[in-house]
């Protein structure tokens, strides 16, 4: 958990930076593409505060009416992270490059400008500040980057397209996926305002921020289904279910596993239920040891499981 607060604070600091600067750039130089980022980079800041909300209402401790915690308040902020401002901000941006490739959009960045008694080109700024942001959410994604490395050699995924499937934790996954997509919307914006200043034609700065609203809504409507599975209650890994099974399965006094459910109430928190058939002359308290050392095997070998109910059968 540490870890998940970690990568947002750093991207949030980043990206309250970097959606100053932006919108500094935009009315400097009117750049469709300068708009569309500095939606882009609000909508991150505000994704890093209902992360951190999250965070810290699913930390809750468990109570009457919520038995097994708050976990999955994490589920429901990163899905509002989703739906409410990526949507929202790649419609926009998407909205705004549509009609500057259509209509025409403002662009001044032709025209020198006066600041403070400097008189500078404000093509210099657009450089200046999608650098700077290019070197701000390189800071960011590292340190989401870090934080899914350990998760991936954790429970040993071999890909991020596994771990994008597999991990519960949203936070951390949210945070990578849109660092990801915030360095290539810079460099993207970078890119599109580079190609009119020396061709004279501004329908490259407006491309480049429609494809950024795509490319923001895209990532919406994928990452608001990676947490529907989620929020619906999805269960462990069938590879990592199995290695649970065989514990059980294996152990002395066992002699059928009749049913096995697993499934998440929280960020990397997991509940395993399991109808165990075991020996029949086992006696009273002999039958409730083997239980307990069940369940803490169980927990001992996957660091996810947090709650265990083992019903012996006859």
């Amino acid at each position: 958990m540490a870890s998940s607060t970690s990568v947002v604070l750093a991207a949030l600091f980043a990206n309250g930076a970097i959606a100053i600067l932006k919108f500094g750039g935009f009315l400097l130089t009117g750049s469709p593409a300068m708009l569309s980022e500095t939606y882009h980079s609000v909508s991150d800041t505000g994704n890093q505060i209902f992360l951190l909300i999250g965070i810290r209402y699913g930390a809750q401790e468990a109570t009457r009416e919520h038995p097994f915690g708050h976990g999955k308040a994490q589920f429901f902020y990163s899905l509002l992270v989703s739906v409410m401002l990526f949507g929202i901000a790649g419609w926009e941006s998407a909205r705004h490059g549509y009609s500057a490739l259509t209509h025409g959009g403002v662009h001044r960045a032709t025209e020198d400008v006066t600041l403070l008694r400097w008189t500078f080109d404000p093509i210099f700024v657009n450089y200046a500040v999608l650098i700077g942001a290019i070197l701000f959410e390189s800071y960011a994604l590292w340190k989401a980057y870090q934080g899914m490395s350990r998760q991936m050699e954790e429970y040993g995924w071999t890909s991020f397209r596994e771990a994008f499937r597999k991990t519960s934790d949203v936070t951390t996954l949210t945070a990578l996926t849109e660092d990801t997509i915030a360095l290539s919307g810079a460099g993207i914006a970078l890119f599109g305002i580079y190609l009119t200043r020396r061709t004279g034609n501004p329908m490259y700065d407006a491309g480049a921020a429609l494809v950024i609203g795509l490319m923001l809504m895209g990532f919406a409507v994928a990452l608001a289904w990676e947490n529907k599975r989620l929020i619906i209650g999805e269960s462990l890994p069938k590879d990592a279910e199995d290695d649970l099974k065989r514990i059980i399965s294996n152990w002395d006094g066992v002699t059928d596993l009749v049913d096995f459910r697993t499934v998440y109430f929280g960020a990397e928190e997991l509940l395993v239920t399991a109808d165990v058939a075991f020996d029949p002359d086992l006696d009273t308290e002999t039958l409730e040891r083997r239980i307990t050392q069940i369940e803490l095997a169980l927990m001992d070998h996957d660091e996810q499981v947090q709650k265990v109910y083992i019903e012996p059968e006859t």
